[in-house]
């Protein structure tokens, strides 16, 4: 007799991944053709990844990152278990999904406040003026009268636009990172539903999945 689905993922858990799915495309497409688009769906981005963070503090019980977050010594038993061909079930992520999971959080938190320190060197955004160095609001008023003044604005220019091409190849390296670790993530998906015998995916959207003998529902 085929044992019930079990409920795990709550809607805001699949909301918020779908959604962080769709942002991330949606601001990869739009980096070289639309800057308003990049910047709205990076806005979002970030938005949703800190709903995320607190979810994953105080939210359900498998949404907690307390529950798929283990050390290790856990890790490594549960890669043993893969390469015997014979994983060990877990209701929720597996150790080795629920750290590729915290991997794509950072990296898409570290792509969003580079985005948000490139977008605030160029002079707009809620990190406009910030210095790269001190992190601290930077005076770039030029007085067009004053040959001292303007030197001395030369100089805060240089350092605006060294600040700013560094924080592009910052938000750059974190954001093809990403892509990177997505496809890392869906092979994981891939190979973890052809073992266990599941369709993680259609888990992902209707919040449940294939229960095991003794699993509560």
């Amino acid at each position: 007799m085929k044992a019930q689905s079990i409920r795990v993922w709550d809607p805001l858990v699949r909301i918020i991944h779908w959604s962080l799915v769709a942002l991330f495309a949606t601001s990869w497409i739009s980096s070289e053709i639309d800057t308003d688009v990049h910047v709205i769906s990076g806005y979002c981005l970030v938005t949703l990844i800190l709903v995320r963070l607190i979810w994953g503090i105080v939210g359900t019980r498998h949404a907690r990152f307390g529950s798929f977050v283990r050390p290790p010594s856990e890790v490594l038993a549960y890669v043993r278990s893969l390469l015997r061909g014979e994983p060990d079930y877990h209701e929720g992520h597996n150790p080795l999904g629920g750290w590729m999971i915290v991997a794509l959080l950072t990296a898409l938190l570290m792509t969003g406040f580079s985005g948000l320190m490139l977008y605030g060197s160029e002079g707009h955004g809620p990190l406009a003026g910030f210095s790269l160095a001190s992190m601290s609001p930077v005076a770039i008023a030029y007085a067009d009268d004053d040959e001292d003044e303007a030197d001395e604005g030369y100089g805060h220019r240089g350092e605006h636009e060294e600040g700013e091409e560094l924080w592009e190849e910052i938000h750059e390296f974190f954001a093809n990172l990403t892509f990177a670790l997505v496809f890392l993530h869906l092979f994981g998906v891939m190979v973890a539903s052809l073992l266990h015998g599941e369709n993680l995916v259609g888990a992902m959207i209707s919040g449940r999945k294939p229960g095991r003998e003794g699993s509560p529902s």
